[in-house]
């Protein structure tokens, strides 16, 4: 079992993170509401150390180990308690996971289905049983410091990150800036990179 990683970072991508620890390198699938700390964060020579939940996924009678990393243990504690609703697991709420950790227990905390429901993948039905679950469980993760996020510089991480994605989808630079800033002028409610991707991507399909 797995339970920490420290590696040099030589590859980011929306939601991972690949690592060199020297003679292997390993992926490790980052929460959104996690990646959006680490862009803010500066990290010497680019290394980085998660806490890990490691597990397997059985994929047509194959198990492929699995790593999903946090910056430290609340945030693995959070996504721990998460996934002990019924029909989340960890793939699940590691989708789910795009907004600050606080405010979801928040939500959780006041039975704010709206909220709950506006999580990648959290149906009404689901979010019902999230509040049943946990409601009452969750207090101390609403204390997490995680909400004052400058909204500005998270804008431009967030920009920058679809930025190299779309370059290494060769589109010529100045195209795929002015592709961003018309969709970040229309969406200002943006705050992942998938979210963006996704929003250019319908964009350049209606023309």
């Amino acid at each position: 079992m797995i339970s920490r990683i420290t590696g040099k970072i030589i590859e980011k991508g929306v939601n991972y993170l690949v690592l060199d620890l020297g003679p292997l390198s390993y992926d490790v699938l980052i929460p959104s509401c996690v990646m959006q700390k680490i862009n803010e964060l500066n990290y010497f020579d680019g290394k980085i150390m998660l806490l890990t939940y490691h597990y397997s996924q059985v994929d047509q009678a194959k198990s492929i180990p699995v790593l999903i990393g946090f910056l430290n243990k609340i945030e693995k504690d959070f996504f721990e308690i998460f996934i002990t609703v019924s029909g989340i697991g960890p793939r699940a709420a590691l989708k789910a996971l795009n907004k600050p950790i606080s405010l979801i227990a928040q939500a959780i905390d006041e039975g704010d289905l709206v909220f709950l429901k506006s999580l990648p993948g959290i149906g009404e039905q689901r979010a019902k049983e999230i509040v049943a679950k946990l409601q009452n469980k969750v207090g101390k993760f609403g204390l997490i410091q995680d909400r004052a996020l400058p909204a500005k510089s998270l804008a431009k991480d967030i920009a920058q990150e679809a930025l190299e994605v779309l370059l290494q989808l060769e589109y010529k630079r100045n195209e795929a800036l002015q592709m961003i800033k018309q969709v970040l002028e229309k969406n200002r409610d943006i705050n992942t990179t998938e979210e963006l991707l996704n929003s250019v991507y319908k964009q350049k399909l209606n023309g």
